[in-house]
C-alpha cells in the first residue's frame, strides 16, 4: 500500500528517477546531500518507496516525539541525540554487522542549514563497515532523484571526499543559499 501511494506522490509533484542501487548490492551508505529542505524526506522516502529499496536514516532526536515519531519510525528513523558525544560510527557499523540487507542514509551536512564543512562519519561508516557508498541525490531544477556512483571507500577519505563533493556541484538543492559545502 505504502509503495502505491510513494508513485502516486512522486507522480503527483512532477518528479523522475534516475538510476537505482544495483541489485546485487544488499548493504550500502547512502549520502543524502544535497540537504536543505523538510521536503526532502518525503520525495526520499518516495523514491525508496517506489523502487522498493528498505532504507533507515539517521534525524535528530526532537523529530522522535509523538505524533511525529511513530512515521519517523515506521519510515526507517534512527533517532539521535545531537546535544551528546554519540558513538554512532560504531553502532551504525554493527548494524550492518546484525541486517542481512540495509541502505543506510546519512546526509553528510547533519543539518538543514548551511555548514562550512560535511561530517565524515556516511564515509567511516562505510570503510568501517566494509560497505559500499552510493551517492544519492534531489536535483530541484531538474525534478529528478536519483543515485549515482556506487564504489568502496579507497582509504584515502581526503582524495575520495574530493570526488564526492566534485559529483554535487552540478545538484540544485531546495535552497542553494543552504547549501555551501560541495
Amino acid at each position: 500500500m505504502i509503495e502505491l501511494v510513494a508513485k502516486w506522490y512522486f507522480k503527483s509533484i512532477g518528479w523522475k528517477i534516475e538510476g537505482s542501487i544495483p541489485p546485487e548490492i544488499k548493504k550500502c551508505v547512502v549520502v543524502a546531500a544535497p540537504h536543505t529542505s523538510n521536503y526532502d524526506y518525503p520525495i526520499t522516502l518516495s523514491v525508496f518507496y517506489t523502487l522498493g529499496l528498505k532504507v533507515k536514516f539517521l534525524a535528530k532526536k526532537q523529530l522522535f516525539s509523538f505524533p511525529l515519531g511513530v512515521l519517523m519510525r515506521a519510515t526507517g528513523g534512527i533517532p539521535v541525540d545531537r546535544s551528546k558525544k554519540n558513538n554512532l560510527v560504531d553502532y551504525m557499523t554493527n548494524l550492518f554487522a546484525t541486517q542481512e540487507s540495509l541502505c543506510l542514509l546519512i546526509p553528510p551536512e547533519g543539518t538543514r542549514s548551511a555548514v562550512k564543512e560535511w561530517k565524515t562519519g556516511f564515509y567511516r561508516v562505510a570503510e568501517a563497515a566494509k560497505v559500499p557508498i552510493v551517492l544519492g541525490y534531489l536535483d530541484y531544477k531538474k525534478k529528478t532523484a536519483g543515485f549515482e556512483n556506487v564504489f568502496y571507500p579507497s582509504g584515502d577519505m581526503e582524495k575520495d571526499m574530493i570526488l564526492i563533493k566534485d559529483f554535487y556541484k552540478a545538484i540544485t538543492p531546495k535552497y542553494p543559499d543552504k547549501y555551501k559545502a560541495a
